[in-house]
């Protein structure tokens, strides 16, 4: 499992528990973990955009993306740059996701949102748009799954 946007460390913890301790989970942040973190979890601080993501192992399950934007108050440009951070989780997933793979990414509705589900549909079987009732009901913020990984 590789966990985009993993601070402060809560899917982590709830992931690694469930793949076991032969399972592997990695991590990827901006900010650093503190968090004590099971022998199966793998921390890498980096940026997205400039992840080497050759230095992976293929064969994920699972990509989660819980990442956002820095906010700026403008919903379009908050729009915008979670679209960004979305395309770039999306290009991850499908180049190390195995056939039949799970991938799971927190968006901001705006402008490009359709956009977004057209290219997470392409690549796999079956495509979800949901909203926790956690969400407040004015928040933009919606998770996007997509079951059944195509393959490259």
């Amino acid at each position: 499992m590789l966990d985009l946007g993993c601070a402060p460390g809560a899917w982590l913890l709830y992931t690694a528990k469930l793949t076991g301790p032969k399972g592997r989970v990695y991590g990827v942040d901006l900010k650093p973990v503190s968090i004590q973190l099971s022998s199966n979890t793998k921390i890498i601080t980096a940026d997205v955009f400039t992840l080497d993501i050759e230095s992976f192992e293929k064969g994920f399950n699972v990509v989660l993306s819980d990442m956002a934007p820095a906010t700026t108050g403008h919903n379009i440009v908050d729009a915008a740059r979670s679209y960004n951070l979305c395309e770039t989780a999306l290009n991850i997933a499908q180049s190390i996701l195995l056939p039949g793979g799970f991938f799971v990414c927190k968006i901001f509705q705006g402008p490009d949102f359709n956009l977004f589900l057209d290219a997470a549909r392409a690549g796999f079987k079956r495509l979800k748009v949901f909203k926790p009732q956690s969400s407040r009901k004015a928040s933009k913020e919606i998770y996007v799954i997509g079951l059944g990984f195509k393959g490259s």
